[in-house]
């Protein structure tokens, strides 16, 4: 216990260290938000890598996902890095950099109104964003209060506010550029982590043959290409986790506040790298649970003879990380989480302050007011994340489920094909939000699980982009519109 007060006492000395730093060198908002948009390479990709995984990857994802896929969960690995990181990175990384400095835009859905000329559109995805972000850092919240809990045995309350004090103190302090710099040390802790994590399963368990080998005697599914849920559910997962970063806000950021070509380069390879050893240990672990823990052994693992997902991989380190390395394994949750937790709130709270306030009450807002205006509201969106997560709402679980769907339907074809094609207009993008978000949600409160549901929406949104922009510009005159843009794509070619 000692030796676990002292580390996490040495880790919120380096965050306090870290938020001093950012603050002395944050003088504007292009510096809160985009730490002055020359956030070099390696930066850049430990904190993409530290965004798009979160505790809730390690402590109910893998767990479930392994539990009842087996070694085809590693196919969601293999995606998120090759499609969900290095994708974007190759594909989008260059041209959202220079759409940022075309437009002169700081947030996607201040892009939107600028791209589209669509003020409704950069209302509706910044609602959008404030809507799903808050229940999203509630329960990343939630699960880090748990965490202390059972840790160091302080109460939940306790917990809640000790996490969002740790979490407000280095945003409002420094904003993206105390991100930067924190994340490269989470970056560094959750790789260090992992690989610890994954020699010790595979000690535990005699080696990789013998792991396979049991888990096939547990079922030969298992082991399969494709695990017992089948393909589609397989498929949704893959897709809903790997093609969603593609329209992102909190990952898209990044590619705003990165400096050039060469760091987008670097990057995309360093990324990657992470992305792929976080991810596919991540989930090797998870199928690992289908062995390592069983009723007679893990009772607390169990209710009523069926697996509480949440508590299996919590189990499973309890079972086979030596006492001394268990803080690691705190550390590496620790650091997934505040990561997310950060990405979230300073997206959310540019949502309210760049995209809502400057852009519908005060648009003559001063640079300075605008910085201000974002450490007040990182407080406040940090105060109402731990308000919900404070009464624990049953509810939260369901929308926490559907938020990453929900996002990825609301952005995805607005984005990317605005970024390819000029004739793409404002019609299609603004049917698409719209109708895609609709058919997430029903979907959703219809029964579909989450992963489908959120796959469908996006699939909805990637179609409905170009068949509504096509649609708008032969009946409702939107032809010079579409002139305009793709004339602002070719100057910006040449």
């Amino acid at each position: 216990m000692t030796a676990r007060i002292v580390v996490i006492s040495l880790y919120a000395l380096m965050i306090v260290a870290v938020g001093v730093i950012g603050m002395r060198r944050t003088r504007s908002f292009n510096d809160f938000f985009l730490g002055g948009g020359k956030v070099g390479a390696w930066m850049t990709a430990f904190t993409y890598a530290a965004a798009y995984f979160s505790a809730v990857l390690f402590i109910g994802f893998a767990g479930k996902i392994g539990w009842g896929f087996g070694y085809s969960g590693l196919w969601i690995g293999l995606t998120n890095a090759f499609v969900g990181v290095l994708g974007v990175w190759a594909i989008l990384g260059n041209r959202i950099k220079k759409a940022a400095v075309r437009y002169q835009v700081f947030t996607m859905p201040e892009y939107f109104e600028k791209r589209y000329h669509s003020r409704f559109l950069r209302l509706f995805t910044a609602v959008a964003l404030f809507v799903f972000f808050i229940p999203y850092s509630a329960a990343v919240f939630m699960g880090l209060s748990y965490l202390f809990t059972s840790n160091f045995g302080i109460g939940y309350v306790a917990a809640l506010a000790l996490m969002g004090g740790f979490t407000a103190l280095y945003m409002v302090m420094g904003g993206y550029r105390s991100m930067t710099m924190i994340d490269v040390a989470f970056g560094l802790i959750m790789l260090i982590g992992v690989a610890v994590l994954f020699g010790f399963t595979v000690q535990h368990g005699g080696g990789l043959s013998r792991i396979t080998r049991d888990l096939s005697a547990v079922d030969p599914k298992l082991t399969r290409a494709v695990g017992p849920p089948g393909w589609w559910p397989l498929f949704a997962l893959c897709f809903l986790t790997s093609v969603a970063p593609f329209g992102m806000p909190q990952l898209v950021q990044k590619f705003y506040a990165i400096k050039d070509r060469r760091s987008i380069r670097i990057g995309m390879i360093v990324s990657t790298a992470c992305a792929l050893l976080i991810s596919l240990v991540a989930y090797f672990v998870g199928a690992a649970t289908r062995i390592f823990i069983t009723p007679e052994l893990a009772p607390n693992a169990f209710a009523q003879g069926k697996p509480v997902f949440d508590a299996l991989i919590p189990e499973l380190l309890a079972r086979i990380i030596p006492g001394s390395l268990s803080v690691l394994m705190l550390l590496l949750i620790l650091s997934a989480s505040m990561s997310t937790l950060a990405a979230l709130i300073l997206v959310s709270s540019a949502s309210v302050v760049k995209d809502l306030y400057s852009g519908f009450v005060r648009r003559t807002t001063s640079d300075r007011a605008l910085t201000l205006l974002m450490r007040a509201f990182s407080v406040v969106f940090i105060v109402l994340s731990v308000i919900l997560a404070y009464f624990k709402p049953a509810t939260i679980v369901a929308i926490l489920a559907v938020s990453w769907g929900a996002v990825g339907s609301v952005f995805l074809g607005p984005f990317v094909w605005g970024l390819f094609c000029g004739w793409v207009n404002r019609t299609g993008a603004a049917v698409s939000a719209v109708s895609s978000l609709a058919v997430c949600i029903t979907l959703s409160a219809a029964g579909m699980t989450p992963p489908e549901s959120g796959t469908i929406g996006m699939m909805v949104s990637l179609a409905a982009t170009p068949i509504f922009s096509l649609l708008g510009g032969r009946f409702s005159g939107e032809r010079s519109g579409r002139t305009r843009v793709a004339k602002e794509n070719l100057s910006a070619r040449m």
